[in-house]
């Protein structure tokens, strides 16, 4: 399916008031190298304290841990017919990570505002590596699947690229979203009317980008404190029962639930579902996705373990394992050897997708591929921006 779907810097250590808190927007598909000790993130304001400097390995950890569920879900894919416990796994994986990588990404969006540094900013960030990405995946599919007719299109997003031209958007509304009165049910209402909206086309993807927008919302709207609720032990032992249920009800909907509620790229009717299913199953996806990304959130480890690195570099991740995953399709490799669907070819496939996802975060990667991933554009800026 996609991806995002994405948004990957690592974050700085959140601020107890809003006063301190960064100047610089901050997602799941930003990278930057990793700063050196004692020293700030490239590009941030000049910290007032030392305790401003250091960062927190939490948000690293949510990231890097996320996109291995992105990379494994879309390992799944292939190779899930037939298992129904398999189904199950990846439904309850769709449910909550791409809201995860969502609702962080709003987390680290407050400080948005359209000044020219901001702006420079999300274009070379966003913009440019949706650009780049997306003629990179629409060429691979041409030539390594053999699809001359394969039309390299800005408008619609090929497979993962649909986060990048996402998060431009929801991030460019972010003003609005912070100044009128009651943010959170205006962008479920608008969910709902796009889950009941078939008109509204694949242009843009944006029947996810509307459909997904209540949790970049959302994340606009926490603070700090709230996640430091989520971090606590109570919350972590009560999210043992709630995946356990989530998994015994997965299991019997494996069969029974179409996947395009998950991947929120279609309307109800479209999916031959009433329409008025479409507005219910929009709050219902939401209040489940929420409930399960919170217990995700809380067995995030806070403190810095050997992969809270990588959390710095997961837009290459997130942008290169699909050229694994594609490839191998491509190659016919899922059908060529048919024992990937078996359960021990689940566990290889799970383990190679997850080996190969951490691989791509690495730092080495993520200085190779800045010139795409965050170029240095400052002569398209003027000295304004470019300053920034």
């Amino acid at each position: 399916m996609f991806q995002a779907p994405s948004a990957f810097q690592r974050a700085p250590l959140p601020p107890a008031t809003r006063e301190s808190e960064p100047r610089r927007e901050q997602t799941l598909t930003a990278t930057a190298p990793r700063p050196a000790a004692g020293t700030s993130a490239p590009g941030a304001a000049a910290p007032a304290s030392a305790a401003a400097k250091k960062r927190d390995p939490y948000f690293d950890n949510v990231k890097y841990l996320a996109i291995v569920l992105v990379a494994v879900a879309h390992a799944w894919e292939p190779v899930m017919d037939g298992s129904r416990a398999t189904r199950a796994l990846y439904m309850i994986v769709y449910m909550f990570h791409m809201p995860a990588f969502i609702l962080i990404s709003g987390y680290f969006s407050r400080s948005f505002d359209m000044t020219a540094p901001k702006v420079k900013r999300l274009i070379t960030s966003v913009v440019v590596p949706y650009v780049l990405f997306e003629t990179a995946y629409s060429l691979f599919k041409r030539y390594a699947d053999d699809s001359p007719d394969m039309a390299i299109s800005l408008v619609d997003p090929f497979f993962l690229t649909w986060f990048l031209i996402a998060l431009f958007i929801w991030r460019v509304t972010t003003p609005i979203w912070q100044a009128i009165r009651h943010p959170l049910p205006v962008a479920l209402a608008i969910a709902m009317l796009a889950s009941v909206s078939p008109d509204i086309g694949d242009d843009l993807d944006l029947q996810r980008v509307l459909q997904f927008l209540p949790f970049f919302v959302l994340g606009l709207l926490l603070k700090p404190e709230h996640f430091q609720l989520v971090r606590r032990r109570e919350v972590r032992l009560l999210s043992v029962p709630l995946f356990a249920g989530a998994l015994l009800f997965a299991y019997w909907a494996a069969p029974r639930m179409q996947l395009g509620w998950f991947y929120r790229a279609n309307s109800a009717q479209e999916m031959g579902a009433p329409w008025w299913s479409g507005a219910v199953m929009t709050l219902a996806m939401f209040g489940c996705a929420l409930v399960l990304t919170v217990g995700f959130l809380a067995w995030v480890p806070g403190r810095a373990r050997w992969f809270t690195v990588l959390g710095a570099g997961t837009i290459c991740g997130y942008l290169l394992h699909g050229f694994l995953i594609k490839g191998a399709e491509y190659a016919g490799l899922f059908d060529r050897y048919t024992w990937l669907s078996d359960p021990v070819g689940l566990v290889v496939v799970s383990l190679v997708a997850a080996v190969a996802v951490t691989l791509m975060c690495t730092p080495l990667v993520g200085r190779a591929l800045k010139w795409a991933t965050e170029p240095d554009m400052n002569w398209a800026f003027r000295k304004a921006a470019a300053r920034r």
